[in-house]
């Protein structure tokens, strides 16, 4: 009999424990989780935060600034763009977003990352790049609109399936590669880990394999017609002195995909010798500036085939706002 009431009294709590959960399904797969953006989306071009299941101490921010729900871009923001591409961690209970948003009549691309803690939204970080945000752009191009390629979306079987920290090793050696590029690789004899048909857009603008224009001097340094392996084993990027606050927080295994927020520091050096003895300077880089950047790298048997980065101009050796990230040094 004791032991009856003693079952009884125990399942008593149960809905109880229920109850102190928010509306989100704990348990939200992909599906759930990017039908949870749209709803981000919707809300924020309803400029109305109370139709989200925020908890009472979100942390949110727009490229990094800390900031109350339904300030900012909140309060600007025009309709949805056509450009959409999700990133979805069910294990980890968070999602990402890539895509145009407008704003006072034109495109801006927007990331957006959210992360979900018994059944309610607890962090919200948000990045924009504006028109004139720096570097390359192709905003336009991108809200035409541009479809993600369908490889970014190919399962890979369990077997295949690299680990979490297999996964972000991956990317962190694309940043400690690009930090200070000298060509020299990452195991000091010239190696980077990129597929032959390695790919990069930043900013909604391609960075790599870019075709040469037909009058251009076949000795001609254009880092942008190169691919990815090409322009780090050049020592292409030399002018990127530190990648700092490296953040790794979205990973799916199940496509093979990182998401990735760093802060790049440049500008202090944009003068010198690429890995062929050639000397090279970068016009734009002759004062110190940092790029916010966000940055999604699809990975397969250990190396980055495609990377898809928006990053706005920030000011020089941005601390960031979140907390935590690895050091570039």
């Amino acid at each position: 009999m004791r032991s009856t009431l003693a079952l009884l009294a125990v399942l008593s709590l149960v809905p109880a424990a229920y109850t102190s959960t928010g509306p989100i399904p704990l348990n939200c797969n992909r599906a759930c989780l990017e039908d949870l953006v749209n709803q981000y989306l919707a809300a924020v071009v309803a400029h109305d935060p109370k139709r989200l299941p925020l908890s009472k101490d979100v942390m949110y921010t727009e490229n990094d600034q800390p900031m109350e729900v339904g300030d900012g871009f909140w309060k600007t923001a025009g309709e949805i763009g056509n450009y959409k591409h999700y990133f979805a961690d069910p294990e980890g209970g968070q999602v990402a977003f890539m895509g145009t948003m407008h704003e006072a009549g034109a495109a801006l691309l927007m990331s957006v990352r959210l992360r979900i803690q018994l059944g309610r939204i607890t962090e919200i970080e948000s990045v924009y790049y504006r028109q004139g945000g720096g570097g390359p752009a192709g905003i336009a191009d991108m809200d035409k609109p541009y479809k993600p390629e369908e490889l970014w979306f190919k399962s890979m079987p369990a077997a295949q399936q690299a680990s979490r920290q297999e996964l972000i090793s991956v990317a962190d050696g694309y940043f400690s590669g690009l930090q200070k590029n000298d060509g020299k690789g990452l195991d000091g004899k010239g190696n980077y880990p990129f597929t032959n048909d390695c790919h990069r857009i930043e900013n909604g603008a391609p960075t790599t394999n870019v075709p040469r224009p037909p009058n251009e001097p076949p000795d001609a340094i254009n880092g942008f017609a190169m691919d990815c392996l090409s322009q780090f084993k050049l020592g292409y990027y030399f002018v990127v002195q530190n990648i700092h606050h490296r953040r790794y927080p979205v990973v799916d295994r199940e496509r093979g995909v990182v998401w990735s927020h760093a802060v790049f520091d440049q500008g202090t050096v944009n003068q010198g010798t690429l890995s062929d003895g050639r000397k090279y300077a970068f016009k734009g880089f002759n004062r110190p500036s940092s790029i916010l950047v966000t940055e999604a790298f699809l990975i397969e048997n250990g190396k980055i085939r495609r990377v898809e980065m928006i990053g706005p101009s920030v000011t020089y050796h941005l601390s960031g706002g979140w907390p935590g990230g690895l050091s570039g040094n």
